[in-house]
């Protein structure tokens, strides 16, 4: 009981921080503004981790690189103390265990990455139909443009009523099928 409990907070802490790293990776690549309520909370909360890190490992083609890593060693970690307690540390042995702990950190990675792009089209819809000038209206439209753009070329309005985000959310869950 007490190990699950365990479990469950390093999962949410690792979770929770896991989205705010990959929020402000996909929100510097997207090169949506930091100058929202979103922004200042990501990077306050994010802050402590990014900055010394950016002076270590620099940017690559213009993608943050010192938010990206930490959100990925953080799956890394979570999956070796999944493995830890399931399978025991004498059961694998090293040279098996790391590529499979690194192979893990990466699929849950782009699971995460799957997850804030379905919450972020989830919330870009809601707010067009409840409060299409909301503050966050911009930053979360500026976020999921990137990924809409390319299937409403192919998917039309109809009546007024954009399905790109519904389309989009379906093929991010059949991704998530296979991840």
């Amino acid at each position: 009981m007490i190990t699950q409990a365990g479990l469950f907070l390093l999962e949410t802490l690792t979770g929770f921080l896991t989205f705010a790293l990959l929020l402000r990776f996909y929100m510097q690549a997207c090169r949506v503004s930091f100058n929202n309520q979103i922004g200042t909370f990501v990077v306050e909360l994010t802050n402590w981790l990014v900055r010394p890190l950016r002076k270590i490992l620099p940017g690559w083609y213009g993608l943050d690189l010192a938010s990206l890593l930490p959100a990925y060693l953080l799956q890394v970690i979570f999956a070796g103390a999944l493995t830890l307690l399931h399978v025991g540390s004498e059961s694998l042995a090293p040279e098996i265990l790391l590529p499979l702990l690194l192979w893990r950190g990466l699929l849950a990675t782009l699971r995460f990455s799957l997850y804030l792009l379905i919450g972020a089209l989830l919330v870009q819809a809601v707010l067009s139909w409840v409060s299409p000038y909301s503050p966050l209206s911009l930053p979360v439209s500026q976020l999921t443009r990137p990924i809409l753009r390319p299937i409403q070329r192919f998917v039309p309005p109809i009546g007024a009523i954009d399905l790109s985000p519904l389309v989009a959310i379906v093929l991010a869950q059949l991704l998530l099928i296979f991840l």
